[in-house]
């Protein structure tokens, strides 16, 4: 693996890149990352970035602030599916993209699948639990009857069961504690295919 050549140093500066990736889905400057490891100067940095760039994780361009890239080769041993959000199981909210992976193994790696992750208890009768992992086949559209992300006219995402109606869209909760969700224009995104959970 690239990362087993880094020196402890080198690592560190190396995860303080990946870590403002994820956050900021930009790479750091030389100065972030000069103040955030409390460098003396820019210069120590350069240093550890040229160390790293010769060990095949990292490019840099002279021609950008935000110069760093992450190379082919580290990209290919980062294995798994996105994490693109969060979706709602209770009140509905917005599924917002983040840079993160969650490695679910072959099995689940198929094309196109991706992961969300449950907040709320609308599908715990479908023993689909806070904080769940939901493996989602990217689809437009679903079988009645089918575990869906579906989307409303307000932008909102949320995991329910999926039922066309004459004229109208029913998103079913898996509580009986709920009531279903009547939407005329709810479209689905994705259908889901695997729950994964953390015991």
């Amino acid at each position: 693996m690239l990362q087993k050549t880094l020196t402890e140093r080198q690592n560190l500066v190396f995860q303080f890149i990946l870590s403002h990736i994820r956050e900021h889905s930009n790479p750091p400057t030389i100065r972030e990352i000069a103040d955030g490891m409390n460098f003396k100067s820019p210069n120590g940095v350069v240093g550890h970035l040229k160390a790293i760039e010769r060990k095949g994780l990292i490019t840099r361009s002279s021609h950008k602030s935000r110069a760093i890239q992450l190379t082919d080769e580290f990209t290919e041993e980062v294995k798994g599916l996105p994490l693109v959000g969060r979706v709602a199981a209770g009140m509905m909210t917005e599924a917002i993209e983040q840079n993160e992976r969650i490695d679910f193994g072959e099995f689940w790696t198929a094309r196109g699948n991706y992961v969300l992750q449950v907040d709320g208890d609308s599908m715990i009768e479908a023993q689909i639990a806070p904080g769940d992992f939901l493996v989602v086949k990217r689809r437009r559209t679903a079988t009645p009857g089918d575990i869906v992300i579906a989307r409303t006219s307000e932008g909102d995402a949320t995991v329910k069961y999926w039922f066309p109606e004459k004229d109208r869209i029913r998103l079913q909760p898996a509580n009986k504690k709920l009531k279903p969700i009547y939407s005329r224009d709810a479209k689905v995104i994705g259908v889901v295919v695997g729950v994964v959970r953390k015991i």
